[in-house]
């Protein structure tokens, strides 16, 4: 009877540690879980913090430029209804002489803006010589260049493929399209800077002729397209940077 008393008494307590052993280890894992979620939540902490901090960085930084901006603009004498009138001035412009807003487009670029304009609107066919209207479109976009601060001004001529098979035109441009695109930049140039009224800020030509189209020269329209000349206007801050279209 005594070893039977005994041999239970140890099968208990055999059991007894086996419960708390798992109940160890049950609990040792409940507190892993415990430590890896607290952990992640800690590093996504951390991370949200990171986040909102930089956040906060690049408000204070964009606030900055802003202010100054408004700055510039306000210590030159320049406002926005000034900037808008002369936009709505070059509207006109288009519309006295027949021209239609995709003439002539606006459109912000990395460091500046573009403004792009058919051929048609400034020059006839073959020619480098800006019309009467071109000069018309030209003095206006030239008053919106000046209506706020600005660094250099890069004009690129541009054709579309279409190679020059006229002898007249021929023999004033025996370097094709490379050659026209050329001189129509230089004409735009010297016409937006004449007698020194773009106040020596720098006026850069480029001539690409076929080799930088907007879209495939596959058709009359997308012909089109291409044969324009932009007006690439770096920011006041950023007259060094060059080709940017």
């Amino acid at each position: 009877m005594k070893l039977t008393s005994v041999t239970s008494f140890q099968t208990s307590a055999l059991f007894a540690t086996a419960l708390l052993s798992l109940a160890s280890c049950v609990a040792q894992e409940r507190y892993d879980d415990t430590q890896l979620t607290a952990k992640h939540y800690q590093s996504k902490t951390i991370e949200a913090e990171r986040r909102i901090s930089d956040l906060e960085d690049e408000n204070r930084r964009l606030r900055a430029q802003l202010d100054a901006s408004e700055k510039s603009l306000a210590e030159a004498g320049f406002s926005a209804e000034a900037v808008d009138a002369r936009l709505q001035n070059l509207r006109k412009v288009l519309a006295e002489i027949g021209g239609n807003p995709g003439d002539v487009t606006k459109f912000a670029v990395d460091g500046g803006y573009v403004y792009r304009m058919k051929d048609s609107i400034v020059f006839g066919l073959g020619s480098a010589e800006v019309s009467e209207d071109g000069k018309k479109v030209l003095g206006e976009i030239r008053e919106d260049i000046k209506s706020r601060p600005y660094g250099k001004i890069y004009v690129r001529g541009h054709t579309d493929s279409t190679p020059i098979t006229k002898p007249e035109t021929k023999a004033k441009y025996p370097h094709g399209n490379l050659q026209l695109s050329a001189d129509r930049a230089v004409s735009v140039a010297a016409f937006l800077d004449s007698s020194g009224k773009l106040e020596g800020k720098g006026v850069v030509v480029m001539g690409f002729g076929s080799s930088e189209p907007v879209v495939p020269n596959d058709s009359a329209e997308n012909m089109q397209k291409n044969r324009r000349v932009d007006i690439f206007v770096t920011d006041a801050d950023n007259a060094g940077s060059g080709t940017k279209q």
